[in-house]
This record gives C-alpha cells, structure tokens and sequence, in this order.
C-alpha cells in the first residue's frame, strides 16, 4: 500500500471520528436544554447517556465478527449512513420516553471503531500503530469541542434539534466519502514478517482463533482493566458541563472555556501518549502498559486536586483540570496498540471488539450511577467516587499486564514468521 495513500486514508478516518464524536457527544453540553424541555432530573437524564453506552456496549461482538468476517471500509461507510439515520430520528422525538429509545439507538454505530482500528494496523506495522492510533484518538476531545461550539452557538440560535438535523445530515455525506474513497487492504500485510511477501493470503476469523483470545494473559488483563477503565470517562464527559454550571457556578460561557482548556489538554494527551508508547516499546514490550498505569495514577491526583480548589479561584483550577485532561488519555492509544500486538490480524475486529464490550458493558451504568449519587449527595461527590476508585484499579491491572505481555508479544511474532514461511513454501510449490 504506498505510503502517500495510507496517510489519505488515515485523514478520512480522522474526519470519520471528529464528525462522529462531535455528534455523539453533542447532547452533552445540551444536558440543561433537554432536561428543561422534557421537564426531568438528572437520574432521568442518566437513562438517555446509559441507554446508548447499553446499544453499543451489546453490538461490539457483532460489529467484530463482521469486521473479521468481510470487507471493514465498507462496513465503516456503512456504520456512518446509520449514525446520520438514528441521529435524525432522535431529533424528532416528541416525549422523553421516545426520546430515550431514540437516543439509545445511536448507539448502533457507536460500536464501529474495532474495524476501523484493524484495517489501518494492515496499513502500519506494530511500531507505528501507537503514534497513528493515539493521532487519530485526538478526534475524540476536538470533537467535543465542536460539539460544545455547536451546542452553544447554534444551539442557542437554533435549538437543540436543529443541531441534531445538522450532525445527522453530516453522517450521511461522511459514509458516501468512505465507500468511494477508501480501499480495503489484506489483512496481516503490515507485518514485520509478512512486509516482503507482496502479495498474501486471505485469512478469516475461525473459532480456534477467537477462542485462543481467552487464553491470553494479559489480554485477559486488559479485558478486565476495561471494565473499570472508562467509568471516569462516561461521568466526565456525561456530567461535569453540568457540574460547573450547577455546583461550581459557571455560565455557559465559562463552563465552555474549562471545557475547552481540559479537552485541548486531552488532545495533546492521546499523541503523547501514543508516542510514549511508541518509543519506548523500542525498548521493552512492556512499554505500553506501563506508560498506561502511570498516567491514570497521575490523572487521578490531579482531577483530586482540581476537585478540591474553590469555587472562586477559576485559573488554578483550569490548571489542574488542564492536567487531569492530559494524562487522562494516555492509556487509550497504548491499549489499542497492545491488543493488536499480542493477537492475529484476522481477528483483531473480534479482540478490540471484546474490549471495547467489556469496556461500555461495564461503564454503561456510570452515568446513572453519577445521577444517582448526584440527587444524594452531589456531583462532586460523584465524579470523585466513581473516577479516583476505578483509575487506582486501572493502574494496579496495568501493572500485571506489564509483567505477562512480552510473552504474549513474543508468541504472536512467532506464529507470524511461521505464516510467512508457509507463504514461502507454499509459492516454491507452485513454482
């Protein structure tokens, strides 16, 4: 694949994912609007961030097998069509009950990453992937921040509705670019072993191989670092809007502000991290998660401090907040890379898929959890609880996957030169 085109193809991806966060995360800073329209409080408001997290967290396997099973860049045009859909039909939801079922059905194509993902590690090989997943993760923050500028510029002229009619019809132009421009590419072709080979076979997800994933060590460590690891995410990015404006006195104006410094923080944190993970792991395969652990231990002492800072010092504690957003991010590219590096490029929809299962399957109840503890108690309370618990659980997984990945790392590499030797064997037959 020449190199030129591969980076074409890394910019659509980006702009999939800007777009697409940028919508999915929309309803966040409209949290105040929605709830006064429908007349609700936040335990309800809960129901509509968990009932989409519940859809995508139930359609991740789904999405996997079908990433692993034909062709992803179709798929992918496909997973966007629908995210402009179910992003119109939300819009038109007349009561609260309708509009959680909507909501909820967003989460359809929010489960559609894994392929994404696989086909471009058949486009980079295992010393790059930390660096391009980790630049594509920046989509992720910058597009809430085009959400927020959405939500509070058209929002207030238009209304929330509007915005949704806009982002939906967006979707829809994204999955036309996809399935005309991009290309599919032989699965395992990036490999180190498997680069000299020009052309490969085609190789297919089988049951041997999914069920060899549960015989992983530290897959199986990271599997369950997932569970815990994006509970902080799912309150942060479902509650704290609101928690500057109700608890720490922000306008809308100010809160977008914080917002802002806290997720260009994040943006740069997702390509350092990635990068950490990238160097580093010319050293040691134990590289990524490491980088992993110590970030979310640091993550979570400055969201503590941030949290304890008075309400009226708002520079300190954009600061501290700035910090919390920038570490918060440096596991994600870094786990990405890892799945990848320890299992078979034809399954490795499947395995991110699974992942990212355990992930929202287990964060799906964060932000109702956070409303519940929010009419008790506070958000602050909340956000607190929930993050700093789930991140030192995070961290402590990490370390046991540091320890057990190398030979993991060191077995996948073995299986593929003993592929490429096939290859070669088999192309002296024919010969």
């Amino acid at each position: 694949m020449r190199s030129r085109y591969r980076w074409f193809v890394v910019f659509v991806f980006f702009l999939f994912m800007l777009l697409h966060q940028a919508d999915k995360l929309l309803v966040n800073p409209l949290v105040t609007p929605i709830m006064e329209e429908f007349q609700i409080n936040e335990a309800q408001m809960g129901l509509v961030f968990s009932g989409a997290i519940f859809v995508a967290a139930i359609l991740y396997p789904v999405w996997g097998y079908l990433y692993d099973r034909f062709a992803r860049a179709k798929l992918l045009a496909l997973a966007s069509f629908i995210w402009g859909s179910t992003t119109w039909i939300s819009a038109l939801a007349p009561t609260f009950p309708l509009f959680v079922v909507t909501r909820a059905s967003t989460g359809i194509d929010d489960s559609c990453y894994p392929g994404l993902y696989s086909l471009l590690s058949d486009y980079f090989g295992p010393r790059m992937r930390g660096k391009v997943y980790g630049l594509l993760q920046v989509a992720g923050p910058m597009g809430y921040m085009l959400g927020l500028i959405l939500a509070t510029t058209l929002g207030s002229l238009l209304g929330w509705r509007s915005v949704f009619f806009i982002t939906g019809s967006v979707g829809i132009l994204i999955s036309a670019l996809i399935f005309f421009s991009v290309r599919e590419a032989k699965r395992g072709q990036a490999e180190p072993e498997l680069a000299d080979l020009g052309e490969i076979s085609t190789y297919r997800i089988d049951r041997k191989v999914v069920v060899g994933l549960f015989r992983k060590p530290s897959l199986l460590l990271l599997f369950a670092q997932g569970f815990f690891g994006v509970f902080p995410w799912q309150v942060l990015t479902s509650w704290f809007f609101r928690y500057l404006e109700a608890e720490r006195g922000y306008s809308s104006g100010e809160a977008t502000i914080a917002m802002m410094v806290a997720i260009l923080a994040m943006s740069a944190g997702y390509f350092i991290g990635g990068n950490l993970g990238d160097w580093f792991f010319k050293y040691t395969t134990r590289a990524r998660p490491l980088v992993s652990a110590v970030a979310v231990l640091l993550g979570a002492a400055f969201l503590l401090i941030a949290m304890g800072i008075p309400v009226g010092n708002q520079s300190l504690f954009a600061v501290f907040l700035g910090l919390t957003g920038l570490f918060m991010p440096f596991a994600s590219p870094n786990v990405t890379a890892t799945v990848h590096d320890v299992t078979k490029p034809e399954v490795r929809s499947t395995a991110l898929a699974v992942q990212y299962f355990i992930e929202q399957g287990g964060s799906a109840v964060a932000p109702a959890l956070a409303g519940l503890i929010a009419v008790r108690a506070s958000l602050h309370t909340a956000i607190i609880a929930i993050c700093v618990s789930t991140w030192v659980v995070c961290a402590i997984l990490f370390g046991f996957t540091a320890i057990l990945v190398p030979r993991d790392i060191k077995k996948l590499r073995q299986a593929m030169r003993e592929r490429a030797e096939q290859e070669r064997a088999a192309r002296v037959g024919l010969a």
